[in-house]
């Protein structure tokens, strides 16, 4: 499955818009790691327990928007952006775009 945050494929022609698709997710840590990433952040510095939270999140949400643009018929998704909320302890992200069906380009 092809993505990106252009509204073109270079080398792919563009035959059918299909219509928007979504992957949502909200992962939270452990209370233990929790506690741990929330004492990092009184002393300042990379809260890593944070951040890999974060990009499980990312990359889970994308997923899930790539199975949704599957089920939906497409080959492609263009458009693609991520947004997120404001939780404590948890990470809620949101990717969307547009499933499309492309074809190379002769």
């Amino acid at each position: 499955m092809l993505a990106t945050t252009t509204f073109e494929l270079p080398g792919y022609r563009l035959v059918r818009s299909i219509g928007i698709v979504r992957g949502l997710t909200v992962r939270t840590r452990s209370l233990p790691m929790t506690i741990v990433g929330g004492l990092r952040t009184l002393f300042g510095g990379r809260a890593g327990i944070f951040a890999t939270l974060c990009e499980s999140a990312r990359e889970e949400s994308f997923q899930l928007m790539l199975e949704h643009a599957r089920n939906m018929g497409a080959n492609a998704v263009v458009g693609v952006r991520y947004d997120t909320g404001p939780m404590v302890g948890a990470a809620e992200v949101l990717c969307y775009g547009t499933a499309v069906v492309v074809e190379r380009a002769s």
